[in-house]
């Protein structure tokens, strides 16, 4: 739990993410989605939660490991940071599928 403290005071990130879960939720209750959108929405939330706390730990590792600038570091920051984008992604497209038709 002392991890995921860390994350949630320390990266801002975590704030972006939380209020976009929060309107996520909201939003689900609003439209009164079925019980397997709901799991699905879950899903989403906390595949980018967990991305993100993987994410930051890597960068948090590698700026211990090797404090000074360097491409192969700089490419797997890159690299994690682009699991958490590919993670966003699938929440926006689930997002799209679930709560556009009830939308319009």
């Amino acid at each position: 739990m002392r991890g995921i403290f860390v994350f949630a005071l320390a990266e801002r990130n975590f704030k972006l993410e939380l209020l976009g879960a929060v309107a996520a939720i909201l939003l689900s209750a609003f439209l009164k989605i079925s019980l397997v959108e709901w799991a699905l929405v879950f899903v989403a939330i906390f595949l980018v939660f967990a991305m993100e706390l993987i994410n930051t730990a890597i960068e948090k590792t590698l700026d211990i490991v090797h404090p000074e600038y360097s491409n192969k570091v700089k490419d797997i920051k890159d690299l994690s940071a682009g699991a958490v984008l590919v993670a966003a992604l699938f929440a926006l497209i689930l997002a799209g599928l679930i709560f556009l038709p009830k939308i319009i």
